[in-house]
């Protein structure tokens, strides 16, 4: 098969994360009462709530993986935003290929907006907590034999976002597969992606 196992697909592992993702949450919501950072009192307009973008992975070589995903999103709160966007993803290994459309919807919660309002020192970035869930159909060939597949993927992780302007910023996260019975991610999965 194309994709590689990991020796990260232990339960346990990934329970323990997902309760050091909480964990973080419920500190982050206690020191936020404490230092709060300042807010505008109404409501920005639609406009200014939403942002696009997305991400596009490219290796090429015996090994080629193409993964293109753009995004709408709209900020519901000055912390928290949703996500939702069409994912087409081609994989290629000697004889064997791969093909992936579908979709994908996430939530990021930023937990930290601003590094700069906690720590002075002229850094900017942000640090958010990220929930998705990938769907896809998958179309495999090995020049033989062809198989179609199902996937629903859910996945958690966490992300450092780097303003480049007013709306943009580049981001990298590290995801986690809660649920791969297609062995489709890998164990972080690192993502690249920027919204405008």
């Amino acid at each position: 098969m194309l994709i590689r196992n990991s020796i990260y697909n232990d339960p346990a592992l990934k329970r323990l994360l997902l309760i050091a993702l909480f964990a973080l949450v419920l500190i982050n919501i206690t020191f936020s009462t404490v230092s709060g950072q300042k807010a505008r009192s109404e409501t920005p307009p639609l406009k200014e709530r939403l942002f696009y973008g997305g991400s596009f992975g490219l290796q090429l070589g015996t090994y080629t993986d193409i993964d293109v995903s753009p995004v709408i999103g709209l900020w519901v709160l000055p912390r928290l935003n949703v996500a939702v966007g069409p994912k087409y993803r081609f994989q290629k290994y000697y004889d064997e290929r791969a093909n992936m459309y579908g979709g994908r919807a996430y939530s990021q919660f930023f937990f930290i907006r601003d590094l700069d309002n906690l720590i002075p020192m002229g850094v900017h970035l942000g640090f958010f907590l990220h929930a998705e869930d990938e769907f896809f159909k998958f179309f495999y060939t090995d020049g033989v034999d062809s198989e179609e597949l199902f996937s629903n993927a859910p996945l958690i992780g966490a992300g450092i976002s780097q303003p480049i302007g007013r709306r943009a910023s580049l981001n990298i996260m590290f995801l986690w597969a809660l649920d791969d019975p297609n062995d489709f991610y890998n164990d972080p999965e690192v993502r690249f992606s920027i919204i405008f």
